[in-house]
């Protein structure tokens, strides 16, 4: 009879060493309830900012802000990133992650405009309301306005309408997922790809898995925090909207072609691994990347390291490719 071994996951090496000092600090921070939004804007929101400012703003990059009306009346701000002298005719809209609560365009200024120096691909990042202020259809219907503006002032922005990708971490890449279907659904405008990094789909993964809790980065408490905010007593229920959770649909064709990448220590994990799926089983083209050892947002803090390198590198390869 052969014996078998249990295992365990665990940190890959390089992550968890520049991790540590971030772990320990995490470790020592107090409890914070289910519910509690302000708490977790607080606590994450300056570990944004260092992330932000942690490597160089390209020197090459424009930022220009435009403002537009939403769905309701409301006035959203439209962030414009230009690499100087690019030619690429191609545009991203962006949306940042936060997990539907917390976050804002400018602590993510350093991630887009290095996207955008390093492609030389265009970026508009989309300053949608935030839940529990703003629940769903808000941030969602915000984005597809950012989308909608851009196509509309592609001529002028030197854009070509036909080369317009949806790019998003976390949060962002569910809104990024909700904006493609809503595209889909009113007949544009036409997206040629979406880039969904470690994206929020599913509002029903509430039920913490013994392997990934001691490591998740992004907790289940935070997890359900975040999709009650945008639901309310919807959340996990029969009747929530794809355009919220993604994760929903029930019909997937006609989406446009999807990179999605997430970490295996990532409680999202699973749901992106099946959206995958869906996404397949419907014909539509998917690049996906499965990168073992690292949590939510490892990219963050640890870009020094090989995985994020790589990972970074996946991402500026798909976005030049528009």
């Amino acid at each position: 009879m052969t014996n078998t071994v249990a295992t365990t996951l665990a940190l890959d090496p390089e992550v968890a060493a520049i991790l540590a000092p971030f772990a320990a600090e995490m470790a020592n921070a107090p409890y914070l309830e289910v519910g509690d939004v302000e708490g977790r804007r607080a606590a994450l929101e300056p570990f944004l900012g260092a992330a932000n400012s942690s490597q160089p703003m390209p020197a090459d990059v424009v930022i220009r802000d435009f403002h537009t009306e939403s769905f309701d009346g409301s006035e959203i701000m439209l962030r414009w990133y230009e690499k100087e002298g690019a030619t690429s005719g191609a545009a991203a809209i962006y949306l940042h992650g936060g997990g539907m609560i917390l976050g804002n365009v400018a602590l993510f200024d350093g991630p887009v405009a290095r996207y955008t120096s390093a492609s030389g691909v265009s970026m508009l990042s989309v300053e949608y309301r935030r839940a529990p202020e703003h629940p769903h259809p808000a941030p969602v219907e915000d984005a597809y306005v950012g989308l909608v503006w851009l196509a509309e002032h592609a001529v002028d922005l030197g854009i070509d309408p036909s080369r317009l990708a949806v790019m998003g971490d976390s949060a962002g890449g569910g809104l990024a997922a909700g904006v493609a279907l809503v595209a889909r659904d009113r007949g544009g405008p036409t997206l040629a790809r979406q880039l969904l990094i470690y994206p929020m789909l599913d509002d029903r993964n509430t039920t913490p898995d013994p392997e990934l809790a001691p490591l998740a980065a992004w907790s289940y408490d935070d997890n359900i925090t975040g999709w009650q905010a945008l639901l309310g007593d919807s959340a996990g229920g029969p009747d929530v909207s794809p355009y919220a959770a993604p994760a929903r649909v029930v019909d997937a064709r006609g989406l446009p072609a999807a990179y999605i990448e997430v970490g295996q220590l990532d409680i999202f994990r699973d749901e992106s691994l099946e959206y995958a799926r869906q996404l397949s089983r419907a014909g539509v083209q998917v690049e996906l990347h499965l990168h073992p050892g690292v949590p939510h947002e490892f990219d963050a803090i640890a870009f020094a390291s090989d995985v994020a390198r790589r990972a970074t590198a996946d991402r500026i390869r798909v976005l030049a490719s528009l």
